[in-house]
């Protein structure tokens, strides 16, 4: 819905709407895909499953709902132009948000749903580009065009590896030393 399409929507429509994607953000990044439910979330946002089910007919679109007000709210700290200092930052608190659980929670949905609809895959595509955005202005900033997207995914795909499948803490100690090495295949 556009900026004027909003602007003529009834208050208690944007109210419910607001809470109801509040709830759904909620539930689905505590407790994932298969508990956000158009039951759970109406109970959680005090609404019946019918209004519910009128704005977000399907399981995915309270999802797409979710992931839009998830990428809509994630906040990056401004670039200071220390190359190394700002991708260590960004990167632990990437790793801080999968630790916790609630992104990888998000991400393991969206990856295991990967390839059964676009509106997933699109989800995905979503997510990346908002996760990754203050890594690639960092970047791109200091390195040239072509070697940005691969250090992106470098970085990010070491940090992932490292917190969501080999359990392991991304201290600062590893992403300093992810850096540097990601850095040095640069020639930076």
């Amino acid at each position: 819905m556009g900026m004027s399409e909003e602007g003529n929507v009834d208050p208690r429509v944007q109210r419910t709407r607001r809470d109801v994607v509040d709830a759904a953000t909620a539930l689905f990044k505590s407790e994932g895909w298969e508990a956000l439910t158009h039951a759970e979330v109406a109970r959680r946002a005090g609404y019946s499953k019918a209004t519910v089910y009128a704005h977000w007919p399907t399981r995915l679109d309270l999802v797409r709902a979710s992931v839009g007000q998830i990428c809509g709210t994630t906040e990056h700290a401004q670039p200071t132009g220390d190359l190394r200092a700002d991708l260590v930052r960004e990167l632990l608190d990437f790793a801080g948000d999968l630790s916790q659980g609630h992104l990888t929670r998000v991400l393991g949905g969206v990856f295991e749903r990967a390839g059964s609809d676009p509106a997933v895959d699109e989800m995905r595509q979503q997510l990346y580009a908002e996760g990754s955005r203050s890594l690639e202005a960092i970047l791109s900033a200091h390195l040239p065009k072509e070697s940005v997207e691969p250090c992106v995914a470098l970085l990010t795909g070491g940090v992932l590896v490292r917190v969501a499948l080999q359990a392991s803490p991304a201290t600062r100690e590893f992403v300093e030393d992810l850096v540097e090495r990601v850095l040095a295949s640069a020639g930076r």
